[in-house]
């Protein structure tokens, strides 16, 4: 990976933890200048020894105003912007007939109006800068497969993965190529208290065929490869990361909600 990303630039949101600071980390080590975003000041602080190869900004994705000031933070400190990865998301869950109308805007808003905005803005640099880029969105499995008391996330993730073919397809003329991952289960600050659950655990884990909750850093290895020049001729796809989760369905959890 050293070097790869030599020269390039890279706007993230959700930086600071998880998923999304497994990216950060990778597009560092990869050579790539970073400019990383998320609420969390504190978290940003872990790439300190980068230097001058990265930027933390604090930003709420749901506040168009903050990702534009990102976006302007990339190109007023690096001069570009090639490469972008759209990561920040979090879930509020309850069964339907229970869920407050705030918990569903809360869930829909970070994951789904998030990603709207970064891309929006993302894309406006890319194509002002004439050199196309890439855009990795994250979606998730339950894009594809519903979970009990997790309407609002798996309808966000599910309008994240159509969202981002519908911008694959109206930014290929401009030569920025849009693509979404959706990984399983991932062993993440967020997930902690579902991974020390045993009995969850468990029921989890038969379905899961690899056996094992996914790391961070394979999921962000997904992501850049879709940015990176291996995938140069795929664009409004989707990478399902879950050891194999999908083919087998997701289990019912009610008795753990």
């Amino acid at each position: 990976m050293h070097g790869r990303f030599e020269d390039s630039v890279a706007f993230v949101t959700g930086a600071a933890s998880g998923i999304g600071a497994a990216v950060t980390d990778a597009l560092l080590r990869a050579g790539a200048r970073v400019v990383g975003a998320d609420l969390h000041q504190e978290g940003l602080a872990q790439f300190a020894d980068y230097g001058d190869a990265f930027r933390g900004h604090v930003a709420d994705v749901t506040r168009e105003s903050d990702i534009v000031a990102g976006v302007e933070a990339a190109l007023d400190t690096f001069g570009t912007l090639d490469m972008a990865f759209n990561v920040a998301g979090v879930s509020r869950g309850a069964p339907i007939v229970d869920l407050e109308e705030d918990l569903w805007d809360f869930t829909v808003d970070r994951v789904l109006k998030g990603v709207y905005l970064s891309t929006k803005h993302e894309a406006r640099a890319m194509r002002a800068t004439g050199r196309g880029g890439a855009i990795v969105n994250m979606s998730s499995l339950n894009a594809h497969v519903p979970m009990h008391t997790g309407a609002a996330y798996s309808s966000a993730k599910a309008g994240v993965e159509m969202f981002t073919k519908n911008a694959a397809l109206e930014l290929a003329r401009d030569g920025i190529r849009v693509n979404a991952v959706l990984p399983g289960l991932i062993d993440t600050p967020l997930t902690q208290r579902r991974l020390v659950n045993k009995p969850l655990m468990d029921t989890w884990l038969e379905r899961i065929p690899q056996g094992r909750p996914g790391r961070p850093e394979e999921v962000a290895a997904a992501c850049l490869f879709l940015a990176g020049p291996e995938a140069t001729y795929i664009t409004g796809t989707s990478l399902v990361v879950d050891g194999g989760w999908e083919i087998t369905g997701y289990p019912d959890l009610r008795r753990f909600a």
